[in-house]
């Protein structure tokens, strides 16, 4: 299994202007195979299409148990077809070599970074979460969650490791 690890929050990522007034911030990269693609989209609808049963169930939990708070559900994000999406994903950002996904609600605001780093020597792959919170409550939030969403990380980054085929021509 491809090693996953956590990594400092990419200086070169769009996100850069927000690690100073995050309330949560983190990043995991995998180095890519030398053949596969460098398309940040690609390697990021291939995170987060498709994603294992366990995933899905995780989400459907956090769907119920945030519903009466008022909270968005990824059923709801889904369904909002005025809105550039990958799965769930609100899509903010687009570059070749990195693309924004997030989505901003009543408790916290976040967003996703899928950047493609690239050098003479190899090709890394790197995830990046900031997470601003509107209140209390998501903090509270990010504090359930935060384990779950590390080994979901890690699990996508895998799959886009794996996934991230063919190469592009």
């Amino acid at each position: 299994m491809a090693r996953v690890a956590r990594v400092d929050l990419p200086q070169r990522s769009l996100l850069k202007p927000l690690y100073a007034k995050a309330g949560f911030a983190d990043a995991f990269a995998i180095d890519l195979p030398s053949n596969a693609t460098g398309d940040a989209e690609r390697l990021a609808a291939h995170m987060l299409m498709g994603q294992p049963r366990w995933v899905g169930w995780l989400v459907a939990l956090r769907d119920t148990l945030v519903a009466g708070f008022g909270l968005k559900t990824s059923s709801e994000l889904r369904n909002d077809v005025a809105t550039d999406r990958i799965d769930f994903f609100r899509v903010y950002d687009r570059r070749r070599h990195e693309i924004i996904l997030g989505e901003d609600d009543r408790h916290l605001d976040f967003r996703l970074s899928v950047l493609v780093e690239e050098s003479a020597l190899c090709r890394r792959l790197v995830a990046t979460t900031v997470v601003t919170f509107n209140h209390l409550g998501g903090r509270a939030y990010i504090a359930g969650i935060a384990p779950f969403h590390r080994l979901i990380v890690k699990s996508s980054l895998r799959r886009a490791e794996r996934s991230g085929w063919p190469p592009e021509l």
